[in-house]
């Protein structure tokens, strides 16, 4: 198929030439075969004239779940990519937040050949750990050979300091990449939201900042003593940017993510007792929410992730204390972010962070692949369920008014439009 953008306004500020031009871009079988003021459109099959078009590299999103295989209800693999695909990613690297755990290769093997011949590429993650138990490493070096990007006991802490140690040593064999959930379970107890002032007020169990902070400490210092490749995923207080911040200028590998609704939100949405608010690490305070935001501004915090997660009706609308953690953000990820940061700093945020997950990046240039989001950065949306493209609903955006609106993406010879 071939594909004609007209006037389309490129966001790319590692292309100043083009930046924030308005340009016609020719797309012939998946290649960008030209880029100019004016292209006559006798080539193309399909012309896409639409409002306001801006056209950005393709989104990645460092931190998505589906439910495929085992939880199938919440999301499958396919329209999960499908999500993605309308939602502006043409990358996401995939929780192992599935039953059976990926912990082998032919799991790895299962969850790449379930992505096949879809717009979106699925790079997925295998357990750190054999059944996420905590116990005995997984296949690591088998999984890395068969596409597994990093390993990761998603939401589990490494309780063992020790197997963490052995962990980062053993991965320096190969430039693996290990993750660490930050949660100290003992200083957690049986909290469920931010320890503060709302969690008295409505007399819920607090989750101490301490817990997260206590955590990333050790995992710092075990970096420094083993080595290796370190990713700390969705951090949440002020003291946790700091004490990363502090590794990385003491040279240690470590990268971070924080999650777009821990930079959008904050514990008082909790007093309607909404369980779409519940999600783990908690919604912090005002105070950490600046000081993330502050950290993305500066490079501490390496990647914006949509912590995307999918849950049924009965896995949410139950009591809070017996709901699920999680929210799903593909769809509103963009247009929430856009608020708090502005179209430019937002696409930079979303493009990237492939090189430390070793996947290929793309490029804007004419005789290359096309891997393309196309967007519009300045329509004021209310966010509502006829947004929602996941099989599951939970999200904490619903009726929230946000800014900008995703048209859609082009990737391995495929479009994708909403």
């Amino acid at each position: 198929m071939n594909i004609l953008l007209k006037s389309a306004t490129i966001v790319n500020s590692n292309q100043k030439d083009i930046h924030l031009k308005e340009r016609d871009i020719l797309i012939e079988d998946g290649i960008i075969s030209k880029i100019a003021d004016k292209i006559e459109g006798e080539k193309a099959t399909q012309i896409i004239r639409l409002e306001n078009l801006h056209v950005s590299l393709g989104w990645m999103d460092t931190g998505v779940s589906f439910g495929e295989p085992g939880h199938e209800d919440r999301e499958t693999i396919e329209n999960g990519l499908l999500t993605a695909a309308k939602s502006g990613f043409t990358d996401i690297i995939l929780n192992p937040n599935v039953h059976p755990v990926p912990d082998s290769s032919p799991d790895i093997v299962f969850l790449k050949n379930a992505a096949k011949n879809q717009l979106t590429n699925l790079h997925p993650l295998g357990t750190l750990t054999m059944n996420a138990d905590g116990e005995d490493l997984a296949e690591l070096f088998d999984m890395k050979n068969v596409g597994a990007v990093g390993y990761y006991d998603y939401k589990l802490p490494i309780k063992n300091s020790n197997l963490l140690k052995i962990a980062l040593q053993y991965t320096q064999n190969f430039n693996g990449l290990v993750f660490s959930f930050p949660l100290d379970t003992q200083i957690k107890g049986k909290g469920i939201v931010n320890e503060g002032e709302v969690s008295t007020k409505l007399g819920l169990k607090g989750i101490p900042a301490l817990a997260e902070e206590l955590q990333i400490a050790r995992d710092l210092f075990i970096l420094e003593y083993a080595g290796g490749r370190l990713h700390i995923p969705t951090i949440s207080t002020a003291n946790s940017v700091s004490l990363i911040a502090e590794a990385k200028k003491k040279g240690l590998n470590v990268s971070c993510s924080v999650a777009v609704h821990n930079l959008f939100f904050t514990d008082t949405e909790l007093e309607g007792f909404d369980s779409d608010f519940k999600v783990m690490p908690p919604l912090r305070t005002k105070e950490d929410s600046k000081a993330l935001l502050k950290g993305i501004k500066s490079g501490v915090i390496d990647f914006v992730s949509t912590d995307h997660t999918p849950l049924t009706i009965e896995e949410k609308r139950v009591e809070f204390d017996n709901a699920n953690y999680g929210t799903i953000g593909l769809e509103s990820a963009f247009s929430a972010l856009n608020v708090l940061l502005g179209a430019e700093k937002t696409v930079n945020l979303l493009t990237q962070g492939r090189r430390t997950f070793g996947v290929t990046e793309p490029v804007l240039l004419e005789g290359q692949a096309a891997n393309l989001t196309l967007f519009d950065p300045d329509t004021k949306i209310k966010f509502t369920e006829e947004h929602i493209y996941s099989t599951s609903k939970n999200s904490m955006f619903l009726n929230r008014t946000l800014k900008g609106r995703v048209y859609g993406s082009i990737n391995n010879s495929k479009i994708v439009l909403n």
